[in-house]
């Protein structure tokens, strides 16, 4: 088969394959902009006056807070969007009979919907290398002014990590928060519960914050008790010997929402190396890659709205099965994910199997409704 031949299967007319996608991509990105416009319009008035009442706040921030959410919403509609230009675009075909003309010039359904493969990718492509290089850093800079009060001319936000729990020795150490400017790695609200070998605690150690700078940890104003004794001893500052390095501490507490894709996946090398249990992360990973490509199995739920029999129903039935064919999927899709970031399902199988279950079912729908 030549590379003309397969051409052809593949797209029967060049023609048509631009006239479909300029259609569906028209679609998306009206749908897109119409749903995030008026997303932000409602989220904007629900945080105006949270966002004014900081002192010193100016319309001037009410315009960064849509530059950092904007991102947020666009990257969660894209594949909505995706559905909604499916339905758009294949009901406007059935409905000026173009997809009868389609198959009377001897195109079957899967061939017919191949123009549509093509933008689908892209949205698909796009939507991962936004996510990556945009998403991440506002999310980061949203939600570090969020937990600022929103306060004006805050210095840059700096790398932070959510709360996590270690084990050293007979030690359990448990922070609240890390963050990293430069060299500089603070550990907030520090717990050190120090047990003998039988697990009996022997001292209980509080700290503010932790540093580590040059090359050492210190502990600032510092509570320990001992409950042997029941005393209780306070220090402004305290050295603290342990062997855990500012990267583990980083790693072991990422947010997976906060990091591209890179940075989560040297953290779970880094984890996996010393042992560590990363399944919930690794449920993350698997979802930055397989999330995007959602868009690709829009056009298969969304096929019952063009290829559906007509005597069986209206269109606008077709249409509204295809809707609700897209949210189940949604639905299925975030459910799965909870589980594996819970350590219940499978990694790979929180992410994907939503994912290859619904591209079955889409199928199946598209091969019995065909006429």
């Amino acid at each position: 088969m030549t590379l003309s031949t397969l051409r052809r299967f593949i797209l029967p007319s060049t023609g048509l394959g631009y006239y479909m996608g300029k259609k569906y991509t028209f679609s998306f990105l009206m749908v897109l902009i119409g749903l995030v416009a008026t997303l932000q319009l409602l989220d904007l008035m629900a945080h105006t006056d949270k966002i004014l009442s900081a002192d010193g706040a100016t319309s001037r921030e009410l315009f960064y807070y849509i530059y950092l959410r904007v991102p947020q919403l666009i990257s969660q509609f894209i594949p909505f969007s995706a559905l909604l230009a499916t339905l758009l675009t294949l009901a406007s075909l059935s409905q000026n009979s173009e997809i009868i003309i389609m198959k009377a010039a001897g195109l079957s359904a899967q061939r017919i919907l191949l123009p549509l493969a093509f933008p689908c990718f892209l949205i698909a492509i796009s939507h991962f290398a936004f996510d990556n290089y945009l998403t991440v850093k506002t999310t980061k800079e949203l939600r570090y002014w969020e937990d600022n009060d929103y306060a004006v001319n805050l210095p840059p936000a700096p790398e932070y990590s959510t709360q996590a729990r270690f084990v050293e020795g007979n030690s359990l150490i448990l922070i609240k928060a890390v963050s990293r400017n430069g060299n500089v790695v603070i550990l907030d609200k520090v717990s050190i519960y120090d047990r003998n070998d039988k697990g009996n605690l022997i001292k209980l150690t509080r700290a503010n914050f932790a540093v580590f700078t040059a090359g050492n940890w210190q502990l600032f104003e510092v509570r320990s008790f001992d409950p042997l004794n029941h005393q209780m001893t306070t220090a402004e500052t305290q050295d603290w010997s342990v062997s855990i390095s500012p990267e583990r501490f980083l790693a072991a507490t990422i947010n997976p929402d906060l990091v591209n894709f890179n940075t989560l996946s040297n953290a779970i090398s880094d984890l996996k190396s010393e042992g560590t249990n990363v399944q919930t992360l690794e449920a993350s990973l698997y979802k930055k890659i397989i999330g995007p490509m959602a868009s690709l199995l829009m056009p298969l739920l969304g096929a019952i709205a063009g290829f559906g029999i007509h005597r069986a129903g209206t269109l606008l039935t077709r249409v509204v099965l295809g809707m609700a064919l897209g949210f189940t999927f949604f639905i299925a899709d975030n459910f799965m994910l909870a589980m594996g970031e819970f350590g219940v399902a499978p990694p790979l199988m929180a992410a994907g199997a939503p994912f290859l279950l619904f591209m079955s079912v889409g199928l199946a729908v598209l091969f019995f409704t065909e006429e």
